[in-house]
């Protein structure tokens, strides 16, 4: 009987070692699966952005009409609407963090957002170290003065000039290559805002950007005494190895064009098709 008992004793730890080792292989299976699925999450921005149910967009806010506060304090404009359309055909919704455009693509790097929408210009530089949508709007660059300014008639005039300019924009790397000096400002609004007051003597911007403006406000002081010879392209920023990402918003960008929806969203704000 006592045999029996050692026996049974045995057994009973057998089985529960058995037991005990299924839970932890079980254990190690999940564990390696949840491993799996983190890894691919991160691999992969878009099954994240789909996972999460949101795009988290970086814009600026100040820089009508492409992303600014109406009079309701509502975030809206161009690159707003497009941003949101996009996200709608993902299935996801837009979540936009606003910022300043000179910590912009810092937040991008830091993973604050997980894209762009700010007008901002593709050329090669950048595209070294982030990925690109397909480009969205095409646009020249022009130079602003007070409409009392009569010194200024090309580029090549505003050598020792103070320009006021997103430091690191494309417009800001145009007035240094012609010697201008450059004044910082958030935006657009703000450069016109200091022409106005004859605090600088020129701004080098985006010429729908302008057109926008003395639209809404036609008795402004300002005029365009200079065109640029090419037109830049502006486009969706992403970090790079956002494959997947930009894949599905390079389709949502085309099925928009396809369907007539950009070109309504375009002509809301423009007036007309400014991918063309």
């Amino acid at each position: 009987m006592k045999k029996i008992s050692i026996i049974f004793a045995l057994l009973l730890s057998f089985m529960l070692v058995l037991a005990a080792c299924g839970k932890d292989d079980k254990a190690d299976k999940n564990k390696k699966t949840d491993n799996k699925t983190a890894e691919k999450t991160e691999n992969d921005l878009l099954a994240k952005v789909k996972d999460d149910g949101k795009i988290l967009i970086g814009t600026e806010g100040t820089y009508p009409p492409f992303t600014f506060h109406d009079t309701n304090g509502n975030l809206t404009g161009f690159d707003v609407d497009l941003a949101e359309e996009v996200a709608k055909r993902i299935g996801v919704k837009a979540e936009f963090k606003e910022t300043q455009w000179d910590a912009m693509f810092a937040g991008l790097d830091a993973k604050r957002f997980d894209m762009i929408a700010n007008e901002v210009g593709i050329r090669p530089d950048r595209q070294e170290k982030y990925d690109f949508s397909d480009p969205y709007i095409t646009s020249a660059a022009v130079l602003v003065t007070n409409k009392s300014n009569t010194k200024v008639k090309s580029f090549e005039d505003i050598k020792g000039l103070n320009s006021a300019q997103s430091l690191t924009s494309n417009y800001g790397d145009m007035a240094k290559k012609y010697g201008a000096n450059l004044v910082g400002v958030d935006g657009f609004q703000q450069a016109v805002e200091l022409l106005a007051q004859n605090r600088v003597d020129v701004t080098i911007n985006d010429k729908i950007a302008y057109l926008d403006y003395t639209k809404q406000k036609p008795d402004a002081p300002i005029k365009i005494v200079a065109t640029g010879e090419d037109a830049s392209s502006s486009g969706f920023m992403f970090r790079k190895k956002s494959d997947t990402l930009v894949d599905s918003v390079n389709k949502a960008l085309k099925d928009m064009v396809d369907d007539g929806t950009y070109k309504k969203i375009s002509e809301k704000w423009f007036g007309v098709d400014v991918l063309k």
